[in-house]
């Protein structure tokens, strides 16, 4: 059986100016998975992620952490284990140097010094910062300052790693190297979210999919599921990644059967048009 590791029940938050953000929010996250966090702007995604974190506490509802309720005498511990990402870099950053940055974390967890080099080498490494370890972080480009954020939570090597839209401020390279170091997190064991308003980016990558409407859930299921469901789709404001448009075109028009499931990649896509 999958291991529960992260529970919201009927979690619910407003804003100080009455903005319902979150309304009875049911989310269950296994160990493992990869889950595409989906919605406009405003839907409830980063509301959703500062509450799993424990930077906002829900005003009602309860949030869980491997089956353990959480409340005030153990939110350090869910904090500890629920990393985030922040969207703005410059919300993340505090230190002088990006080396200082990145250890920051593990240097409260009163970690050996030893043990917090290699978490800060390691981190360092796979976001392709080492040439930037000596660097003031406030005069990076944004893009960097994105890797630096990201690395922070690596070498904290949380449990949970809740990213928000962490491709914003990124170059191609730099979201293809995103990829890869999410795909080493995913092998590592890591329990990976994604609030992302890029569809194409979401489509391949996760594999799960949670859309976020008004401050409601309104669609959980696999993101092949979720990308087929036009209904969904058009509720939420979303539209359809370009790879699926070009597979539905190409059945469309005779160039392909229907597959018993439709590609996620270019891949998936050469090998039906090989088959058909």
């Amino acid at each position: 059986m999958e291991e529960m590791l992260l529970q919201a029940e009927g979690i619910s938050f407003s804003y100080n100016d009455g903005k319902k953000a979150l309304r009875e929010i049911n989310l269950s996250v296994k160990k493992g998975e990869k889950i595409a966090v989906l919605g406009s702007n405003g839907a409830g995604k980063s509301t959703c992620f500062l509450t799993l974190n424990g930077v906002l506490r829900p005003q009602s509802g309860r949030i869980f952490y491997q089956g353990k309720e959480i409340q005030n005498k153990n939110l350090n511990e869910l904090r500890k284990h629920v990393g985030i990402v922040f969207q703005d870099a410059d919300n993340q950053i505090i230190a002088s140097t990006v080396s200082a940055e990145i250890s920051f974390g593990p240097m409260n967890l009163k970690l050996p010094q030893q043990e917090v080099k290699r978490r800060v080498e390691h981190a360092l490494d796979c976001m392709n910062l080492k040439d930037l370890k000596d660097r003031p972080p406030h005069y990076l480009s944004g893009g960097e300052k994105k890797r630096v954020s990201i690395a922070d939570i690596i070498a904290m090597e949380s449990q949970v790693i809740l990213f928000d839209e962490p491709t914003s401020s990124l170059d191609p390279v730099n979201v293809k190297m995103l990829e890869q170091v999410l795909d080493q997190l995913s092998d590592m064991g890591k329990t990976l979210l994604i609030s992302t308003h890029d569809v194409d980016f979401a489509y391949r990558w996760a594999d799960r999919g949670v859309v976020f409407s008004d401050g409601k859930i309104i669609g959980d299921r696999r993101i092949r599921e979720i990308f087929e469901d036009k209904a969904l789709l058009n509720k939420a404001n979303l539209k359809e990644p370009i790879l699926l448009q070009v597979y539905h075109n190409l059945v469309k028009h005779g160039k392909l059967k229907i597959a018993k499931e439709s590609p996620k990649d270019i891949i998936e896509l050469d090998k039906l048009l090989e088959i058909d």
